[in-house]
Parts: structure tokens; sequence; C-alpha cells
């Protein structure tokens, strides 16, 4: 049985984590002894960690779990959004001593907020990792790294309709949590590794389209929503992949 270590147990990894119940061995880092607890009680193996911004730490222990594990997921913020460039130095540097030299399969959850709101259609290529100093710093760091840019997450009490929107007539990025954890069950499965991939559902309604979906209400009429669109046609075409929910309308249901 393969060992999978998850780096970040919030609201994502546990997602992720029930994708491979029974399937895997799984290992956590949370940020509360609480919690590390509570996975402890549920068989997940769980330690508390956390990664300094403000500075490098004077000495971190390599994980365990991470000297044997067979793939590592990392959920914790490594964007400049997050904190400055110099911030992201030390979360990273931090972070990598924390996973010590790792061979392994490797994923990092990044974001389509790398990419500018314009409207336009956004490919990998217009924003290459290059360009954005976390993907880049830790594929420097791991070569075999792949990098999942995820649209806005969505699934479960995560809806649109529950939160305060602008911009209705603006198109959505959004990924159910479901189809990260088949994407990333897909890649370890076919051994992929070093790749960059865009993770959006691949229909992109309106704002206000997928509220009156998820409220209940008939759209009036179909319109071409605005603003940027970040496609996964790459991630479609090389992986094969099957979206389980391609249209955020459906989110809820």
């Amino acid at each position: 049985m393969k060992k999978i270590g998850i780096i970040g147990y919030g609201w994502l990894g546990e997602r992720i984590a029930s994708n491979f119940t029974g399937k895997y061995t799984i290992s956590a880092t949370t940020t509360t002894q609480s919690k590390a607890d509570d996975l402890n009680s549920k068989g997940i193996h769980a330690v508390v960690a956390s990664f300094l911004d403000y500075q490098l730490a004077e000495s971190i222990s390599q994980w365990n779990e991470a000297k044997d594990a067979d793939v590592l997921i990392i959920t914790i913020p490594v964007s400049e959004k997050s904190c400055c460039v110099s911030s992201l130095y030390n979360r990273i540097q931090n972070l990598s001593a924390f996973i010590g030299d790792f061979k392994g399969q490797m994923f990092l959850m990044s974001s389509t907020g790398v990419y500018p709101d314009l409207q336009k259609d956004f490919t990998e290529e217009d924003i290459p990792l290059e360009s954005v100093s976390g993907e880049r710093m830790l594929r420097s760091k791991y070569s075999q790294l792949n990098i999942l840019r995820l649209g806005g997450l969505m699934g479960d009490n995560r809806l649109l309709k529950n939160y305060n929107v602008e911009n209705l007539d603006h198109a959505v990025n959004h990924i159910h949590y479901a189809d990260i954890g088949g994407i990333i069950s897909e890649m370890i499965e076919q051994k992929t590794e070093a790749k960059l991939y865009n993770v959006t559902a691949l229909i992109h309604p309106s704002k206000s389209q997928v509220i009156n979906a998820q409220k209940g209400i008939p759209n009036k009429e179909e319109f071409e929503a605005k603003g940027k669109k970040v496609l996964s046609s790459k991630l479609v075409s090389e992986l094969d992949y099957v979206f389980k929910y391609p249209d955020p309308r459906t989110f809820h249901l």
C-alpha cells in the first residue's frame, strides 16, 4: 500500500485524503495539537507543523513520514499574495528542510490567481512557472514537482450562493474538490512528474448563472460570461481525465 503525506490538512487536505481512504496509508501535518490528536484517533498519523514566514528556523527536524512516503501533497500557500517574496523564501526554505531530500512524487496546490483579471482565455503557457516566485522556488528544489493551479475551491458547504459576490456577469473559474482528488489519483497512477496544469471545471458560466442554479431559479437567458477563463484543456488532453463535475452549476447536486 502506497504512503501519502499531506502537508496542510485543512479544508482541501481533508477532502483530498477522503479520496485515498482505504487505498493508501495517510500521514498529515496540521497546525494545532487538538487537530493532530483527532486525526491520529482516526488512523491518520498526524504531527503539528508550521512554516515560519518571518525568519529561517534555526533547526527543523525532517518529517519522519516523508522519508518513507511515496507521494507528498502540499496544500499550504506558497504565493506572493499570502506573503512578500522574502517571507516566501523563508517559508519555502523551512518547508524544504521539513521535507528533506524527497525523491518521490510531489504535488503543489497552487492557484489560478497567478493569472491577471483580463478578458482572456488563459493556458499554462501564458504565465510560465518561472514567472511565479513560489512555484519557481519549490520546483528548483524538487525537479519532479507537479504544480496544480486550482480554481476556486467548491463543493460541500462551499457554494457561491453563500458568499457576497460582485461582477455577477463575469465567468467563474471553479473546481469541485472531488475532481482535485480524482486528478491527483490519476496522476499517481500514471506516475506523472514535473507537470504544470490548470485545474478548473470545463464550463465557465457566469456567477449569476451559478447562483441561480444553486437557488433553483431559472436563468432567463443564456449569455457569454465576461472576464478571464482559465482553461484545463492541457490536463484533459495529456491525462485523458474525465471530470466528475464539469459544470459549476451542478456542484450542489
